[in-house]
């Protein structure tokens, strides 16, 4: 069985390659094009959601907001925050979102399947 994991991102291509990478990785993917569309899937999917990516950087609800609405909403799913823009653990900290971490972009796949793995445990091995 694999990691459940749902991507908000407005980057499209960004959003459809990290996708299908994770996917190729054993995990079940889910995606969203921006906050509102992420709350709609967690309402529907929050209880089989492991861990959601989201961009810091979108129109509508950003990063920040959402993370902040996920903590109190669905406190089971871990948040991991992404951007271009660097957020330093302080900065993380001070932000209050309850997030399990920040990658910032460009980052390796590996590096982020790694990540991934750790915070979801062994339910997240790939499916050979």
């Amino acid at each position: 069985m694999s990691g459940r994991v749902l991507i908000v991102d407005d980057e499209e291509n960004h959003r459809k390659s990290l996708a299908i990478g994770l996917r190729l990785e054993g995990f079940e993917v889910l995606e969203a094009a921006n906050g509102e569309e992420g709350l709609e899937v967690l309402e529907r999917e929050d209880a089989l959601v492991d861990v959601v990516i989201v961009d810091l950087m979108m129109p509508g609800i950003n990063g920040l907001d959402l993370a902040r609405r996920l903590r109190f909403r669905a406190p089971q799913v871990k948040v991991l925050l992404t951007s271009a823009y660097h957020l330093s653990p302080r900065q993380l900290q001070r932000a209050d979102v309850g997030a399990v971490g920040f990658v910032p972009k460009p980052y390796e796949l590996r590096e982020l399947v790694d990540f991934l793995r750790s915070k979801v445990g062994s339910s997240a091995a790939a499916v050979h």
